[in-house]
């Protein structure tokens, strides 16, 4: 039996940051995978999303001139822009593999299941450490109806080798949105079905109505309130139904959501408590079980579930390991809803917000008719900032091609409380996010 200091199961963006980080600091080192080495997030997540999406800020970017220098849009060829996606993420797994033997960190494949809080069972082979690092992340949800069978995901979507003519999204979370920006912009007919008239329930109702109202603009159907019942396969289309409603499609992908990767892992057998929503953890990310750590997408926590805050985790919680250190305290965090026209957002919570709405006042800034954006014809371009009692500015949320930097520029604004005085001290390049900025604090 073979036995670590310290035992990481998940070779994610999290899991491989803090195995490294423990093999820094002398430590015997172990890492776990089931799947692909270099989880959900270089894969099948994010990034190649963000490789496909990069063929649709190209085009939309020209559509926006056509008139004004150009006369046509770029059409996508799909199978060339899914051969740019692989450039990246067929080298993932072995670069991730060839990274950890480098650093002489141990490998091993298969499904990690605890036999108790100190050993562990892979493909037949027990493991023992004085430490784990539970850091599975997470999984897209499958809807429980009729046909989930037939239900395809985001992960399938994102290694299709031909687009579909017609595809439905249940679903209006972040997710769905993008993919169906990319799927309409790459000629595909896109739907978007929800269970109620509120989509993208974490941003601000008004600017997501903004976006919707764009995407609607450039061909993608919505269809609100509507509850699906079921899907079927009527060759060679899938049938959706639900009350008064049906649509054929020739794909249909289910977004409701992601859930916790735990199945299997018998945590039970460790007294490592979890539900629903991931597995429970104290401030210092340790579970019920002293000796046993989690972080990323797999815990159960307010904070948003995202690459950077996983990646946030896995350094706070290799000094927990290691020392006593202070209860880990998350800095505030941007979350953008990616497209040719992106949502972005920092602040205070919209549920913290309407739980309090008598304190808080708003204003609604058109930004189209500024230079910066009036240069690249951005004509829905916005900004909110949401003030408490004082004045002081509580939550921003911007709709804009520019929208991720300027949220970025206002991180560091609100994080070092800078005043406009301190802004007009600096001299940015113009034109740019940055440039404006003294407009607005």
């Amino acid at each position: 039996m073979e036995k670590y200091d310290a035992i990481v199961i998940g070779s994610g963006p999290a899991g491989n940051s803090a195995a490294y980080t423990l093999k820094e600091q002398g430590k015997s080192v172990a890492i776990i995978e089931s799947d692909l080495w270099g989880g959900t997030c270089p894969n099948r997540g994010c990034d190649p999303k963000k490789m496909l999406m990069s063929g649709v800020e190209a085009q939309k970017r020209i559509e926006t001139m056509i008139g004004k220098g150009f006369e046509q849009t770029p059409k996508i060829v799909w199978e060339d822009l899914m051969a740019f996606k692989r450039s990246y993420t067929d080298d993932v797994p072995k670069n991730t593999t060839a990274g950890l033997d480098a650093a002489e960190i141990d490998r091993y494949k298969g499904q990690a299941s605890f036999i108790n809080a100190n050993q562990i069972i892979v493909d037949d082979q027990t493991l023992a450490a004085e430490q784990f690092l539970i850091a599975t992340g997470q999984r897209p949800a499958v809807l429980p109806i009729e046909g989930q069978d037939l239900l395809q995901s985001s992960t399938d979507f994102l290694a299709l080798e031909h687009l579909p003519n017609k595809i439905a999204f249940i679903g209006a979370g972040y997710i769905a949105f993008e993919l169906a920006v990319i799927a309409n912009a790459a000629g595909a007919e896109v739907h978007i079905i929800h269970h109620n008239d509120r989509p993208l329930k974490e941003f601000d109702q008004e600017m997501v109505l903004g976006l919707v109202d764009h995407m609607k603009a450039a061909g993608i159907q919505f269809h609100f309130n509507v509850d699906t019942k079921a899907v079927e396969l009527m060759y060679p289309a899938y049938q959706i139904t639900g009350e008064n409603f049906e649509l054929a499609a020739d794909m249909v992908i289910g977004a409701t959501g992601r859930i916790p990767n735990v199945e299997g892992l018998n945590l039970e057998k460790a007294g490592v408590e979890y539900d629903k929503k991931g597995i429970k953890v104290d401030d210092h990310l340790r579970t019920s079980q002293q000796n046993i750590f989690a972080c990323g997408d797999v815990v159960a926590k307010n904070a948003p579930k995202l690459t950077p805050v996983a990646g946030f985790e896995a350094s706070y919680v290799v000094n927990a390991m290691s020392k006593d250190v202070e209860a880990i305290e998350y800095p505030l965090i941007p979350t953008i809803v990616f497209g040719d026209q992106r949502l972005a957002r920092i602040g205070l919570s919209e549920k913290e917000l309407a739980a309090h709405s008598e304190k808080y006042h708003s204003e609604t800034t058109d930004l189209s008719s500024w230079y910066t954006y009036q240069r690249i014809n951005d004509q829905g371009a916005k900004i909110k900032f949401v003030y408490d009692e004082e004045n002081r500015v509580v939550a921003i949320t911007c709709l804009s091609q520019l929208a991720d930097e300027i949220i970025n520029y206002f991180l560091l604004v609100l994080t070092k409380k800078m005043t406009h005085e301190e802004i007009e001290k600096l001299i940015f390049a113009y034109p740019s996010p940055a440039s404006d900025l003294s407009y607005f604090i």
